[in-house]
Formats: C-alpha cells, structure tokens, sequence
C-alpha cells in the first residue's frame, strides 16, 4: 500500500458502502494502516463526498441506495471528468457483472467477501499504477534510496551496508513511510513463524539506525514506545 501521498499527507480513501459493518471494517483497517478515511453511505452522498475533496483512491460499493455504484462511477468519469482510482466491491462475481464495472470506469474489481488485506494490497497496486510507480525499483525517504533491484541502500549518496535482516525491516518500513509497525507485525514479516526472542527485533532496529545515521544526520526511525516503529522524517531531512 502508499499510506503517503506525493504532498507528504496521508493518503486519502474515500470509501461508499451501505453496509455499516463492512464500511467500519474497511475504515478500522485502512486508518490503522496509516490513510485517511471517510465514509459516504449512499450513492448520492458518496459522489457528493467524491467531487467536494480530491482522493487518491475510491472503495465504491456496487448496491446502493440511492444512486448505485455504476451510475456514480459513470458520472465520476464522464460529467465530472475525474480519474481517481476506483475499486469496485460487490457481492456480484457474474463476468457481465465485471465487465459492467468496467466499462462504467472503475479500476479494480474485488468480489464480497473479500480479505481486508487484498483490499490493501489492491489498493496500493492501483494507486501506484495510477502514478505511474509500477515500474519503478527504488524506495526513496527523505535522503534514504532502497534499490530494489539490486537491495542496496544509500543515505544521501553514501552506501549503507546492512546485515539482510536489518534489510528486510528497512524494506517493509520504506514501502510503507510513516506508517506504525507493532513489533508482532515486523516479527512476523521479517522471521515469519520462528519468533524470535524479545530483544532480536530490538537489537536489528539497533543496527539500522547505527547504519542509517552517519555523522550529523538525524535519526529517520522513530521508536513509539508499547506500540512500535516508523519511519519519520524531520525537518532537517525534508529539506
């Protein structure tokens, strides 16, 4: 996902579902995963909400009372010519279904019930086509470039070596700048399902930073105590 859109702010999801437990599920999720979120309940405050504020991306139901899903995606596209990524949820799977979606101009197509973390990875992968980020094989925050290609690290032109573990942590914290990592999350990504003892995470995040900070260069992993770790920028860096 790209919880940081390109002005630096949280990303802005707009969600229209009339299914409250389902727009609470879709908001908990997304809002934990560090994006802005709103809801619209209906199809005609949904488009209200889509043309008052500029989104990064639409989580759009296809039931709705109202104004349904396709008329509001046709409207988005064709009267009001905005493009902003729409993907479409709804409890159809018939092809034709699909194909209507499509047609009507949305994006992306995800069948109810659906996983909350396809949501996040669909999500992420249609916005970053929709910037044009598809092809591209370097994570950039502040001074710090991740060359995926090759996973080489350097701070403002200077190399970083880092053990591969160390790697990994930077890798998932860079894909996703400004977000909170608990430590259960990280040591599950990072270690999968041999935990490691409680001081091993504590101890890579150690190694990282000493790699990251060089003379006079500030800190770009901030430590929230009881909860986790995120990369935050400061002043200095985003300069």
């Amino acid at each position: 996902m790209l919880p940081e859109s390109d002005e630096g702010m949280s990303m802005k999801v707009l969600i229209v579902e009339d299914d409250s437990a389902i727009a609470a599920n879709l908001y908990d999720y997304l809002e934990a995963s560090g994006y802005a979120v709103d809801v619209a309940s209906n199809g005609n405050a949904g488009l209200q909400m889509a043309l008052a504020d500029a989104w990064d991306a639409i989580l759009l139901d296809l039931s709705l009372p109202g104004m349904d899903g396709l008329t509001l995606c046709r409207r988005l596209r064709e009267e009001a010519c905005r493009d902003t990524p729409v993907l479409m949820l709804t409890a159809r799977d018939a092809l034709d279904d699909k194909l209507k979606g499509f047609a009507h101009g949305a994006d992306d197509y995800l069948v109810k019930p659906f996983s909350l973390k396809e949501v996040g990875a669909r999500l992420g992968a249609m916005v970053k086509r929709y910037r044009g980020q598809v092809a591209s094989m370097d994570l950039r925050f502040a001074d710090v470039r991740l060359d995926l290609s090759t996973m080489t690290v350097e701070r403002a032109g200077r190399p970083v070596k880092l053990p591969p573990k160390c790697l990994q942590l930077l890798r998932i914290m860079m894909q996703s700048p400004h977000r909170t990592f608990s430590r259960a999350e990280l040591e599950s990504e990072v270690w999968g399902d041999e935990l490691p003892d409680s001081d091993t995470l504590r101890t890579h995040v150690y190694t990282l930073r000493r790699a990251l900070c060089g003379p006079g260069e500030p800190d770009v992993i901030e430590t929230l105590h009881g909860v986790g770790y995120r990369l935050a920028a400061t002043r200095h860096d985003t300069k």
